[in-house]
């Protein structure tokens, strides 16, 4: 076994003691405290010193991308004006080890006395800071990985674990669905898959210059250029602005293959497009967008779909290069 494979257990055997040694009585009180901070619209701050405080910054960072509006404070800070975030229907969670570290015994009277509420998460729970609080997770290691059993590596290891697993059963409480999680992500993959429409990627139609049934076919050639995107849309000649059928890069060569070449300059876009095509509104998730392009019962690939409106108001076209470019294909 390797010194490295070594440390590893050792930290997952502290996180696996200290799972035995919780309360659940303490546990469950410290969730109540978090969900009844949800439901009035309050903040967790978390706070500590060191080791420990950085542990707590990525605390709160989970809890905040979960939907629980979470801050770091610095106690030193705290004590020299920022206190003035806590309000009395926050709730605060406090990172030691020790459970006697001198800034956060600083704050905690001040914290009583705006009646917040108290989680510590700390190695003894008869430590000053434990007792203290309204609610204590021990976080005792019996040892720190450090061969010199100095440096903060179980003990932290155990502190970021319980801050998860409070972060997960908080999340599994309030129904936290891949919806809610994404809107705190827009910029990540499953943002995007859960929150972008049709309408936040499409080509507006303001960009596209429509054909009719009747334009040649040097014009449909034009046209298809002048867009730019290997696609145009033939207009509905009985209703303005209406989708009579779309004309690609594909439809033209499978059309140019299938006539004489004595008749191509007789050929027109309402000859070329494939009418009645599939389309999509407005509203819809891009990636169900996606499979309709992939799952469609049609003998040709589809890389282009209209959105449309009421009547088949053409609103925009979505080409499959641009959910590619988006990373959502």
């Amino acid at each position: 076994m390797s010194a490295l494979t070594r440390c590893l257990q050792e930290e997952a055997s502290a996180i696996s003691t200290a799972a035995e040694r919780l309360s659940s009585e303490q546990v469950e009180a410290a969730i109540q405290l978090l969900e009844r901070c949800a439901d009035r619209k309050a903040k967790l701050v978390i706070t500590g010193v060191g080791k420990s405080g950085i542990v707590a910054r990525k605390i709160a960072a989970t809890f905040s991308s979960i939907g629980l509006m979470a801050l770091y404070l610095n106690p030193l800070d705290a004590l020299h004006g920022d206190l003035g975030v806590v309000a009395p229907e926050d709730v605060c969670l406090i990172l030691s080890n020790s459970g006697e570290t001198t800034e956060l015994l600083e704050v905690l009277p001040h914290l009583k006395r705006r009646g917040t509420g108290r989680i510590a998460i700390v190695g003894r729970a008869d430590s000053s800071l434990g007792r203290g609080s309204n609610v204590v997770l021990e976080a005792n290691v019996d040892r720190e990985v450090c061969p010199l059993n100095l440096a903060p590596t179980a003990s932290t290891a155990v502190a970021m674990a319980i801050g998860d697993a409070l972060a997960a059963v908080w999340m599994e409480r309030r129904g936290i669905s891949p919806a809610d999680f994404a809107l705190n992500h827009p910029a990540g993959s499953l943002g995007k898959q859960l929150t972008m429409t049709a309408a936040d990627l499409m080509v507006p139609v303001s960009k596209l210059h429509p054909l009719q049934p009747e334009t040649s076919l040097l014009d449909v050639i034009s046209g298809l250029t002048r867009d730019g995107i290997g696609t145009s849309w033939v207009e509905d000649p009985t209703s303005p602005g209406s989708l009579l059928g779309i004309l690609t890069d594909g439809d033209l060569r499978r059309a140019l293959e299938n006539h004489n070449t004595r008749t191509w300059s007789t050929l027109t876009a309402g000859e070329l497009m494939t009418a009645d095509p599939i389309t999509v509104r407005s509203d819809v998730l891009v990636v169900k967008a996606l499979e309709q392009m992939e799952n469609n019962n049609r003998s040709k690939a589809i890389s282009v779909l209209p959105v449309v409106g009421e009547n088949k108001q053409l609103m925009g076209l979505l080409h499959l290069h641009v959910l590619v470019q988006a990373g959502l294909a």
